[in-house]
């Protein structure tokens, strides 16, 4: 898929991460939102304006203008906070992985989900060296939480910024093959931070984060 286009896409991504519904507040159908249970915030807006549907995304203030500069179809929040609220036109010129990013970080951004602090977590791993599913959970404020991190890196909205391939399970074995993009991925990523990978297993005393 090359960029998402319609107001089902969007929706239909945003009702896909946990306890989401869908909304129509305003007693006007141009208006749809995807609300989280509990909190009843919105993180996704969507309508149609000029022609292109618009979503509304929260956004983080160290992302906002990198997402402006980025796409010229990525502009301040319109009808909303312009300093917490980027608009998304979807006209067709914006990677469909760049659209479901901006949408997920804003529902991280609305629920401080654990997803976000497995991910901030994650980069805290040094190059050079692995950490555990269970050390990474510890450092996420959860230490029970290990196959949550399983889950959210299986789901990494962003493998450049959160280094995902430096966790291991607790005795140092790589992930599925699946899980890097192709057999023997997971090791050559470590393999090129200097980490040894032995019949797919990492010497923890030796590479372990401390």
């Amino acid at each position: 898929m090359c960029c998402m286009k319609t107001r089902e896409e969007a929706l239909a991504y945003g009702l896909s991460f946990p306890d989401t519904y869908q909304e129509a507040p305003f007693h006007d159908e141009n208006w749809q939102l995807v609300r989280v249970k509990g909190s009843r915030k919105a993180f996704l807006w969507t309508y149609e304006r000029n022609g292109f549907i618009n979503l509304n995304v929260k956004v983080a203030p160290e992302w906002r203008e990198f997402w402006r500069n980025a796409y010229s179809s990525v502009i301040a929040g319109w009808h909303q906070n312009k300093e917490h609220w980027n608009t998304i036109i979807l006209d067709g010129t914006i990677p469909d992985k760049d659209i479901r990013r901006m949408i997920a970080e804003s529902y991280d951004l609305v629920t401080d989900s654990p997803s976000k602090r497995i991910y901030e977590a994650v980069k805290k791993i040094p190059r050079g060296k692995v950490a555990t599913y269970g050390q990474v959970a510890a450092l996420a404020g959860d230490k029970k939480m290990a196959r949550a991190v399983g889950n959210a890196l299986h789901k990494n909205p962003d493998p450049d910024a959160i280094p995902c391939y430096r966790v291991v399970n607790a005795k140092g074995e790589l992930a599925g093959e699946f899980a890097f993009g192709g057999e023997g991925a997971q090791a050559k990523l470590l393999e090129a931070d200097g980490i040894e990978v032995v019949n797919g297993t990492v010497d923890l005393a030796k590479y372990g984060m401390k």
